[in-house]
């Protein structure tokens, strides 16, 4: 039962597949099987707007979307019509082919990379052997959708955001593949679906999940940073600085043109989510032996939640960084913090098991930690904020 239960969706698509004749087969299963990634994540899109609103709303002490369906919770629907009927206004110097394409630029990367995502046990749409190479590769043509969409625009602001945004985009994708290089050094496949099953043990009172690992842990809250980076996730929200280049790059889309711009970012948030999840999280692993019997789906989506949550409540909790604070933490802590956690990665594969191992590899990122966070605190020159009450 438990394991027909984890495999429903697979049972399903085949017994579809079946149905359909024989020189139709292969065609119906390419279909069975991207017709779910493109309902279930544009799907969360929508939901997932109404939850940041609504959460937000409550971490600001205000209401959230409270009108539209019970409890507000069909506002995405308002949104969307609103989307489809407003007029599309294009400037009349912009080069618009460039300007039309650059929004499906930014969007088909991210539903092309949840091809090699195992969003379960026999779950994944393509399994490659260098799935997380292919990842990262599909993932970085963003930036070039990016670029189009502020240099076909004629806009000053628009290219400036453009530019402040590739700048950011590029600074915070090196260590974001560095910490995930220390998952292929320990595991030894660039396979997703091999690096969850790397994690599927259960050697004591804790998953053997990369994340509960002093390198692993280490490489975990880098990737989340750069990830935040990466989706223009607060506090790194610069590309879309309203009070200063008036909402970036996009500034000159309307309609359902600045809607495929944010349905993009937030399908890139969830795809960056889901990889961190496979590789420190243990994919579809349950983090208890006892508690295997729940689908792994279950346990994927679960996880994918929970991340999301998190960049909701950092959203409505951190300030947003200026733009020197924001390079110079990429370059002079995230980079040089992530290449020494490849070598206590190393430290980790070659040390026996025991306690000299978590002693050496815990030091190797903690010492590297407290030196350069300190350079960076003792470089800042800004004088600390004082708030005063009016009498």
């Amino acid at each position: 039962m438990t394991e027909a239960l984890d495999q429903i969706f697979v049972t399903l698509k085949h017994w579809l597949v079946s149905l359909c004749p024989a020189e139709f087969q292969v065609l119906a299963s390419i279909v069975l099987s991207v017709a779910p990634i493109l309902m279930v994540f544009p799907g969360l899109f929508a939901l997932v707007t109404v939850i940041e609103r609504k959460g937000l709303g409550r971490i600001q002490n205000r209401y959230g979307p409270n009108r539209v369906g019970p409890f507000g919770f069909l506002q995405f629907v308002a949104d969307g019509i609103k989307a489809l009927i407003k007029e599309d206004v294009v400037p009349r110097r912009a080069d618009k082919v460039i300007h039309f394409l650059a929004p499906l630029a930014l969007v088909l990367p991210c539903v092309v990379v949840y091809a090699v995502l195992p969003f379960g046990r026999n779950m994944t749409l393509t399994e490659l052997d260098a799935g997380l190479l292919f990842f990262f590769a599909v993932g970085a043509s963003t930036e070039l959708a990016v670029f189009m969409a502020g240099w076909s625009s004629r806009n000053k602001y628009s290219l400036f955001g453009a530019m402040r945004a590739i700048a950011q985009m590029i600074s915070y994708e090196i260590p974001l593949i560095l910490s995930a290089v220390s998952v292929v050094m320990i595991a030894g496949s660039l396979s997703l679906p091999k690096i969850v099953a790397a994690q599927g043990t259960y050697g004591g009172w804790l998953p053997d999940w990369f994340v509960f690992t002093p390198w692993g842990l280490a490489g975990f809250l880098l990737f989340m940073i750069a990830a935040s980076a990466e989706s223009n996730r607060a506090p790194f929200d610069l590309p879309e600085g309203e009070s200063e280049i008036i909402a970036g790059y996009y500034i000159e889309y309307s309609g359902f043109k600045f809607a495929l711009f944010f349905l993009g970012e937030y399908l890139g948030l969830f795809a960056i989510s889901g990889l961190a999840i496979t590789l420190f999280l243990g994919g579809w692993n349950a983090p208890l032996e006892s508690l295997a019997w729940i689908p792994s789906w279950a346990w994927f989506f679960t996880k994918l939640i929970a991340l999301i949550l998190l960049f909701i409540w950092t959203r409505g909790t951190l300030p947003r960084l200026r733009q020197d604070q924001l390079m110079n933490f990429a370059w002079k802590f995230m980079l040089p913090l992530t290449l020494i956690n490849l070598v206590a990665a190393a430290l980790w594969h070659y040390i026996p098991a025991g306690f000299t191992r978590w002693f050496m590899c815990g030091l190797m990122v903690v010492g590297p930690y407290c030196l350069l966070g300190r350079g960076i605190a003792g470089k800042d020159k800004t004088s600390k904020r004082v708030y005063r009450f009016a009498d």
